[in-house]
């Protein structure tokens, strides 16, 4: 709510809506909103949480929420979003992923499988609705975003990083911005964006 207020108080238009992204009729009613704004050109799946838990402790209801977030989150957004982007001629469908997407932690089993099932979901869409005009992106973000939540948790990180030493909310969103903009002969599929001293 105080972003969309931020938002509004600037001079966009904005359409606040809460709901679980795991659920289809939340989404659409997402999508929905967003369409009596403008007709919708660009949608984004940035559902994020994550948990630490050792392997064997971890029932089957957690790694089923991460999943249902992630994965099934981003499945229930492309299913509402690219209908309305294709009555368009075309937009920009992303994918937030993490360094999960890519690799397993240890103690982060249910947030990697989730992350990894949402990149080759990304994978196979961009590879269906490409050649329709939709730009799919998949954002890997490598590293601590300093934003509210973190830093409610961990209000130490950010001088323990150092300048820069954690993800800007604002350059993640120009990120964004650059792949919805891409010219079609140069579409990026998956982006990295990490913080200059992070170690990958």
């Amino acid at each position: 709510a105080a972003t969309a207020a931020e938002l509004a108080a600037a001079g966009a238009k904005v359409a606040h809506v809460v709901g679980d992204v795991s659920k289809p009729g939340d989404v659409a009613r997402f999508v929905a909103a967003a369409q009596q704004l403008a007709p919708l050109a660009m949608a984004v799946h940035n559902a994020g949480s994550n948990r630490w838990a050792p392997f064997l402790k971890i029932s089957e209801e957690q790694f089923e929420s991460h999943w249902r977030e992630h994965a099934l989150g981003g499945f229930h957004l492309a299913q509402a979003a690219i209908p309305a982007l294709l009555s368009r001629g075309g937009g920009t469908l992303v994918f937030t992923g993490a360094s999960g997407s890519l690799r397993g932690k240890a103690h982060f089993a249910p947030f990697a499988a989730a992350k990894a099932a949402l990149r080759a979901m990304a994978q196979s869409i961009a590879r269906e609705f490409g050649p329709q005009g939709i730009h799919v992106g998949h954002v890997v973000i490598d590293g601590g975003i300093a934003g509210d939540r973190l830093m409610s948790l961990r209000p130490q990180l950010k001088e323990e990083r150092g300048p820069d030493g954690l993800l800007n909310i604002a350059a993640i969103a120009d990120a964004y911005w650059v792949l919805h903009h891409q010219h079609r002969s140069a579409w990026t599929l998956e982006l990295d964006l990490r913080p200059w001293a992070e170690s990958f």
